[in-house]
């Protein structure tokens, strides 16, 4: 719970912060103003030290881009993103993880409308289940409520407002909290690993 209201505490800070530089942007028109805008797009994500393959899956979320410098930006982000991983065997067996996400990515142009990022992303659990073609196990109680990553990844504003985007994010936090849901003999830690490409709009 308290790392929960940790991050909507982060989130209100950064919209709060977003909001604020808007204002000041308004009233000096001579610098960038803050851009809210919608993503969405698609997961292919993997978890390591698991004997299973990359299952696709869907983010999509809200954002404020904050010029801070000539060529450089911030931006805060709220995704709902549904990751985890499938059976090499039975591809209607999957382990699905769905979390509330929050990046902050640091970005660079380039040129005007081509971008590199890279930030830290908090990761909070909503959900956890596996789920087989007849049946459906709760996860979630030996799965970590927290974790943490790193994102990089590189963008292409094709219009004023419509802009495509590629992103990885690798998980640096063992996401098990009970080793019975795992497997007993898996001692190794189990980390997302989400490679993200989508779309965006900025209003």
């Amino acid at each position: 719970m308290k790392k929960i209201l940790f991050g909507l505490a982060l989130t209100a800070g950064t919209l709060a912060f977003a909001q604020s530089t808007s204002t000041t942007s308004t009233a000096a028109p001579s610098k960038s103003p803050v851009r809210f805008g919608l993503k969405a797009g698609l997961n292919v994500s993997t978890l390591s030290n698991m004997d299973m393959n990359a299952k696709a899956g869907f983010y999509g979320g809200v954002f404020a881009n904050i010029p801070v410098a000539k060529d450089f930006s911030i931006q805060p982000e709220v995704l709902y993103s549904a990751t985890g991983a499938k059976s090499k065997t039975d591809s209607n067996t999957k382990l699905n993880l769905e979390y509330l996400s929050v990046p902050v990515m640091f970005q660079y142009n380039i040129i005007p409308d081509l971008y590199v990022e890279a930030g830290p992303q908090f990761n909070f659990l909503i959900d956890a289940r596996l789920k087989k073609s007849e049946s459906t196990g709760a996860y979630k109680n030996g799965t970590k409520s927290f974790d943490f990553g790193i994102g990089l990844g590189a963008g292409y504003n094709i219009t004023k407002n419509i802009g495509v985007n590629a992103r990885y994010v690798a998980g640096l936090s063992d996401i098990v909290k009970t080793r019975y849901y795992y497997g007993y003999d898996n001692t190794n830690t189990v980390k997302n690993g989400v490679f993200q490409i989508g779309a965006s709009y900025k209003f």
